[in-house]
């Protein structure tokens, strides 16, 4: 959980200067600061239960995602001005960071809602699931006591961001289907802009 926030914050930091908000660096930031704080509250898994944890994860979650709708939007700005100079390159490669931290946002808030969130999944406190996965249909596949982990939340994410669609984890109550609408919608308009206006703006 906390590499893939790295992860999210580097590409933040890294992506073209070309388009990004000024300053760039809050987000980032505040990503980290609220990192931090989770961790200093929980330094295992982020799973004990804690009103402190969850509320920073939360705001973390919110924050990533927050960054990740108003980059898409600045970058579909930048590629419907047709009187932008813009090369493929940077398009390309702001289309590609957004991409990969709408995958890392999104995996967060399947992560933390999910069954009554880490926390409670840990404790088998017995809560709804939000979503099937495939060890729930095949339990003699796996160990005893199975229950997801975060990077079961990010393969979720993933897929759903490259299909456009669930494909081996299903989504059983409604927020996890909105939330899951939202991301695709959200990779598809991304990836059909961003590849259009790059092939456009090829030599």
């Amino acid at each position: 959980m906390a590499a893939a926030v790295l992860v999210a914050v580097v590409l933040q930091a890294t992506a073209p200067e070309s388009g990004r908000l000024i300053p760039w660096w809050i987000a980032p930031a505040v990503e980290l600061c609220l990192l931090a704080a989770a961790m200093i509250r929980d330094p295992g898994r982020i799973d004990l239960r804690g009103r402190g944890s969850r509320r920073a994860t939360i705001a973390l979650a919110g924050v990533m995602t927050i960054a990740t709708l108003v980059g898409v939007i600045v970058l579909i700005v930048d590629i419907l001005d047709t009187h932008l100079i813009v090369t493929a390159n940077s398009i390309l490669g702001r289309g590609a960071a957004l991409w990969v931290t709408n995958v890392i946002a999104f995996s967060f808030w399947y992560w933390i809602f999910d069954r009554g969130g880490p926390a409670e999944r840990a404790a088998a406190s017995g809560i709804a699931p939000s979503f099937a996965f495939p060890e729930n249909a095949t339990p003699e596949l796996v160990g005893e006591g199975w229950r997801p982990l975060y990077h079961d939340y990010l393969y979720l994410a993933f897929t759903n961001a490259t299909a456009f669609s669930p494909t081996d984890t299903l989504p059983l109550k409604a927020w996890a289907k909105m939330t899951m609408m939202a991301q695709s919608v959200i990779s598809f308009v991304a990836a059909i802009l961003v590849i259009a206006r790059a092939i456009g703006a090829l030599p």
